[in-house]
Protein backbone atom coordinates (compact mmCIF):
# COMPACT_ATOMS: atom_id res chain seq x y z
CA UNK A 1 0.00 0.00 0.00
CA UNK A 2 1.49 3.10 -0.62
CA UNK A 3 -0.13 5.70 1.36
CA UNK A 4 -1.52 6.37 4.89
CA UNK A 5 -4.87 6.53 6.48
CA UNK A 6 -6.86 4.74 8.47
CA UNK A 7 -9.17 3.44 5.91
CA UNK A 8 -5.81 2.62 3.41
CA UNK A 9 -5.65 -0.60 6.03
CA UNK A 10 -9.18 -1.93 5.70
CA UNK A 11 -9.47 -1.24 2.07
CA UNK A 12 -6.18 -3.15 1.10
CA UNK A 13 -7.64 -5.99 3.00
CA UNK A 14 -10.74 -5.80 1.94
CA UNK A 15 -9.11 -5.47 -1.77
CA UNK A 16 -7.13 -8.30 -1.36
CA UNK A 17 -10.15 -10.94 0.10
CA UNK A 18 -12.27 -9.85 -2.70
CA UNK A 19 -10.38 -9.74 -5.52
CA UNK A 20 -11.06 -12.15 -8.30
CA UNK A 21 -7.59 -13.45 -9.93
CA UNK A 22 -8.10 -14.68 -13.66
CA UNK A 23 -5.26 -16.58 -14.95
CA UNK A 24 -4.29 -16.05 -18.92
CA UNK A 25 -6.99 -12.73 -19.12
CA UNK A 26 -7.05 -11.03 -21.67
CA UNK A 27 -3.99 -12.97 -23.45
CA UNK A 28 -1.84 -16.10 -22.31
CA UNK A 29 0.55 -14.72 -19.20
CA UNK A 30 -1.58 -11.92 -17.89
CA UNK A 31 -2.79 -13.07 -14.32
CA UNK A 32 -5.84 -10.46 -14.43
CA UNK A 33 -6.86 -8.82 -11.55
CA UNK A 34 -10.73 -8.18 -11.23
CA UNK A 35 -12.22 -5.56 -9.58
CA UNK A 36 -15.79 -6.36 -9.92
CA UNK A 37 -16.35 -8.25 -6.67
CA UNK A 38 -14.65 -5.31 -4.45
CA UNK A 39 -17.30 -3.17 -5.92
CA UNK A 40 -20.20 -5.52 -5.65
CA UNK A 41 -20.04 -6.05 -2.25
CA UNK A 42 -21.48 -3.50 0.10
CA UNK A 43 -18.69 -3.50 3.09
CA UNK A 44 -16.14 -3.15 -0.02
CA UNK A 45 -17.21 -0.69 -1.79
CA UNK A 46 -17.92 1.45 1.50
CA UNK A 47 -14.40 0.27 2.75
CA UNK A 48 -12.65 1.91 -0.44
CA UNK A 49 -14.83 4.71 -1.14
CA UNK A 50 -13.84 5.85 2.70
CA UNK A 51 -10.40 5.39 2.09
CA UNK A 52 -10.17 7.21 -1.54
CA UNK A 53 -12.40 10.05 0.00
CA UNK A 54 -9.59 10.57 2.87
CA UNK A 55 -6.80 11.69 0.50
CA UNK A 56 -9.16 14.15 -1.72
CA UNK A 57 -6.69 17.52 -0.16
CA UNK A 58 -9.42 20.09 -0.65
CA UNK A 59 -10.82 18.82 -4.11
CA UNK A 60 -14.16 20.89 -4.94
CA UNK A 61 -14.89 18.13 -7.97
CA UNK A 62 -13.85 14.19 -8.19
CA UNK A 63 -13.25 12.78 -11.97
CA UNK A 64 -14.04 9.44 -12.89
CA UNK A 65 -12.59 7.60 -15.56
CA UNK A 66 -14.24 5.32 -17.61
CA UNK A 67 -15.84 3.24 -16.70
CA UNK A 68 -15.30 1.33 -12.93
CA UNK A 69 -13.90 5.35 -12.40
CA UNK A 70 -17.67 6.39 -12.53
CA UNK A 71 -18.29 4.13 -9.89
CA UNK A 72 -15.54 5.14 -7.60
CA UNK A 73 -15.69 8.68 -8.54
CA UNK A 74 -19.26 8.79 -7.47
CA UNK A 75 -19.22 7.49 -4.38
CA UNK A 76 -16.49 9.39 -3.02
CA UNK A 77 -17.98 12.46 -4.49
CA UNK A 78 -21.21 11.34 -2.03
CA UNK A 79 -19.09 11.09 0.18
CA UNK A 80 -17.47 14.58 0.14
CA UNK A 81 -20.32 16.36 -0.96
CA UNK A 82 -18.98 17.48 -4.24
CA UNK A 83 -19.85 16.66 -8.04
CA UNK A 84 -18.73 14.35 -10.34
CA UNK A 85 -16.51 14.74 -13.90
CA UNK A 86 -17.24 11.49 -16.03
CA UNK A 87 -14.13 11.25 -18.41
CA UNK A 88 -15.41 9.62 -21.09
CA UNK A 89 -13.81 7.31 -23.91
CA UNK A 90 -13.53 9.31 -27.06
CA UNK A 91 -17.00 9.28 -28.96
CA UNK A 92 -19.62 9.56 -26.26
CA UNK A 93 -20.40 12.83 -25.73
CA UNK A 94 -21.93 15.19 -27.89
CA UNK A 95 -19.81 18.36 -29.03
CA UNK A 96 -18.26 20.61 -27.83
CA UNK A 97 -15.82 18.57 -26.21
CA UNK A 98 -11.97 18.58 -24.87
CA UNK A 99 -10.27 15.61 -26.23
CA UNK A 100 -6.96 14.25 -25.26
CA UNK A 101 -5.38 11.25 -27.47
CA UNK A 102 -2.64 9.23 -26.16
CA UNK A 103 -0.86 6.00 -27.03
CA UNK A 104 -1.76 2.40 -25.79
CA UNK A 105 0.26 -0.55 -25.99
CA UNK A 106 -1.25 -1.06 -29.52
CA UNK A 107 -2.54 1.74 -30.84
CA UNK A 108 -4.19 4.86 -29.32
CA UNK A 109 -7.38 6.04 -27.30
CA UNK A 110 -8.97 9.56 -26.49
CA UNK A 111 -10.48 10.72 -23.75
CA UNK A 112 -12.91 13.48 -23.48
CA UNK A 113 -14.64 15.66 -21.40
CA UNK A 114 -18.18 18.16 -22.18
CA UNK A 115 -16.51 21.99 -23.14
CA UNK A 116 -19.95 23.52 -21.93
CA UNK A 117 -21.60 23.14 -19.33
CA UNK A 118 -19.24 22.61 -16.59
CA UNK A 119 -17.08 25.19 -15.32
CA UNK A 120 -13.63 23.63 -14.28
CA UNK A 121 -11.55 26.58 -14.81
CA UNK A 122 -10.42 27.26 -11.19
CA UNK A 123 -11.59 23.82 -9.77
CA UNK A 124 -9.80 21.43 -7.64
CA UNK A 125 -9.83 18.01 -8.90
CA UNK A 126 -9.18 14.59 -8.18
CA UNK A 127 -8.44 12.12 -10.41
CA UNK A 128 -10.52 8.20 -9.45
CA UNK A 129 -9.65 4.97 -11.46
CA UNK A 130 -9.70 1.55 -10.73
CA UNK A 131 -6.09 0.60 -11.74
CA UNK A 132 -2.99 2.49 -12.26
CA UNK A 133 -0.51 0.09 -14.84
CA UNK A 134 1.07 2.01 -17.55
CA UNK A 135 0.05 5.54 -16.59
CA UNK A 136 -1.34 6.80 -20.36
CA UNK A 137 -5.31 7.05 -19.13
CA UNK A 138 -4.24 8.87 -15.89
CA UNK A 139 -1.73 11.07 -17.40
CA UNK A 140 -4.06 11.89 -20.73
CA UNK A 141 -7.14 12.62 -18.45
CA UNK A 142 -4.98 15.21 -16.17
CA UNK A 143 -3.46 16.86 -19.31
CA UNK A 144 -7.17 16.76 -20.71
CA UNK A 145 -8.42 18.33 -17.11
CA UNK A 146 -5.47 20.77 -17.07
CA UNK A 147 -6.54 21.89 -20.75
CA UNK A 148 -9.74 22.99 -19.56
CA UNK A 149 -8.76 24.66 -16.84
CA UNK A 150 -8.68 22.57 -13.85
CA UNK A 151 -6.36 22.12 -10.83
CA UNK A 152 -5.64 18.40 -10.61
CA UNK A 153 -4.76 17.78 -7.14
CA UNK A 154 -3.90 14.16 -7.22
CA UNK A 155 -5.24 10.91 -8.51
CA UNK A 156 -6.75 7.96 -6.39
CA UNK A 157 -6.61 4.23 -7.69
CA UNK A 158 -7.47 1.22 -5.70
CA UNK A 159 -5.04 -0.85 -7.46
CA UNK A 160 -1.52 -0.23 -8.57
CA UNK A 161 0.63 -2.57 -10.88
CA UNK A 162 3.74 -1.26 -9.93
CA UNK A 163 5.59 -3.35 -12.64
CA UNK A 164 4.10 -1.82 -15.49
CA UNK A 165 6.01 1.55 -14.02
CA UNK A 166 2.48 3.65 -14.37
CA UNK A 167 3.99 6.17 -11.98
CA UNK A 168 6.59 7.19 -13.39
CA UNK A 169 4.82 8.02 -16.50
CA UNK A 170 2.35 10.21 -14.67
CA UNK A 171 5.36 12.73 -13.00
CA UNK A 172 5.07 14.83 -9.93
CA UNK A 173 0.95 14.07 -9.34
CA UNK A 174 0.75 12.64 -5.85
CA UNK A 175 -0.97 9.35 -6.47
CA UNK A 176 -2.64 7.25 -4.00
CA UNK A 177 -2.49 3.50 -4.64
CA UNK A 178 -5.02 1.37 -1.95
CA UNK A 179 -2.78 -1.68 -3.02
CA UNK A 180 0.20 -2.42 -4.58
CA UNK A 181 1.05 -5.11 -6.62
CA UNK A 182 4.68 -5.97 -7.49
Amino acid sequence: MSDEGTGASAAAQAIASLTREVADFPEPGIQFKDLTPVLADPAGLATVTDALAEVADGCDMVAGIDARGFLLGAAVAIRLGTGVLAVRKGGKLPPPVFSETYTLEYGTATLEIPADGIELTGRRVLVIDDVLATGGTVAATVKLLERAGAVVVGAAVLLELAALGGREVVGALKVTSLTVVR
